[in-house]
C-alpha cells in the first residue's frame, strides 16, 4: 500500500516529519516531497503535471509515496525560490501553458547527495529509502553504495535497542521488542536486495 504525503504536509512542506537538510550544506530544510520533486527534475526536466502523474496513485513513484498535485506545485515553488530548479521552457497548448523545470547545477548536486545518503531512522525505510531506491533504478544507477551505507547506519541502532531491551520491563520491554523486530526486519530486507557481503 502506497503512502501519501497529504496528511503529513500540514500548512507548509517544511512542517513535514520528513523535513531534513543534508549535513555540511547550506541548503534549506526540505521536506520529503521537496526532495522527491527535486530528484525527479534532476533526472529529467518536466512540468508540474508530469511530476504529479509520476507521484499519483498508480504512478511509477506513487506506488511508494503519493503526492497530491497541490503538494507537487508547492514543492516546485519552494525549490525555485531556493535556486535548486529553474524554468527551462514553456509548453504551449489548448489549456494553460505548462512551464518545464530542470534542476540547476546546485540542485543536481544536492539531489545526487540526497539519493546516496542513508536514512537515519528505521521508520524512514518505508518512505525515504524505498523512494531513493526507486529513483536510482529509474536512472539506471547502482544502489550498492547506498545499501551498504544503510546497513552501517542500522546495525548500531539494532544493537542499542537489543541492549536496552535486556534492561527493560513492562511496556517498555514490549515497545523495545517491537522496535528490535522492526530493525531486524529492515536489516533482513537490506540483505535480500543488497550485494553479497565481502566479509
Amino acid at each position: 500500500m502506497a503512502m501519501s504525503a497529504q496528511s503529513s504536509m500540514g500548512a507548509q512542506p517544511s512542517e513535514s516529519p520528513a523535513a531534513a537538510s543534508l549535513p555540511g550544506t547550506s541548503l534549506p530544510e526540505m521536506s520529503l516531497p521537496e526532495w522527491l520533486v527535486l530528484a525527479i527534475l534532476s533526472q529529467q526536466p518536466a512540468h508540474g503535471f508530469a511530476v504529479a502523474q509520476l507521484t499519483a496513485p498508480g504512478g511509477d513513484l506513487g506506488r511508494v509515496w503519493q503526492l497530491p498535485k497541490a503538494v507537487v506545485y508547492r514543492a516546485i515553488g519552494r525549490l525555485h525560490d531556493a535556486g535548486l530548479i529553474a524554468p527551462e521552457v514553456t509548453e504551449p497548448g489548448l489549456g494553460p501553458q505548462r512551464t518545464v523545470y530542470a534542476a540547476t547545477p546546485r540542485g543536481h548536486e544536492a539531489a545526487g547527495r540526497w539519493l546516496r545518503t542513508p536514512v537515519e531512522h528505521v521508520r524512514e525505510i518505508r518512505s525515504q529509502l524505498l523512494l531513493k531506491l526507486a529513483l536510482l533504478d529509474r536512472a539506471g544507477q547502482d544502489p550498492s553504495g547506498l545499501l551498504r551505507g544503510q546497513r552501517a547506519v542500522l546495525e548500531p541502532i539494532a544493537a542499542a535497542i537489543e541492549a536496552s531491551q535486556a534492561r527493560s520491563t513492562g511496556f517498555d520491554a514490549t515497545l523495545l521488542a517491537w522496535r528490535r523486530a522492526t530493525a531486524i526486519a529492515a536489516l533482513d530486507f537490506l540483505d535480500r536486495i543488497g550485494p553479497a557481503d565481502p566479509r
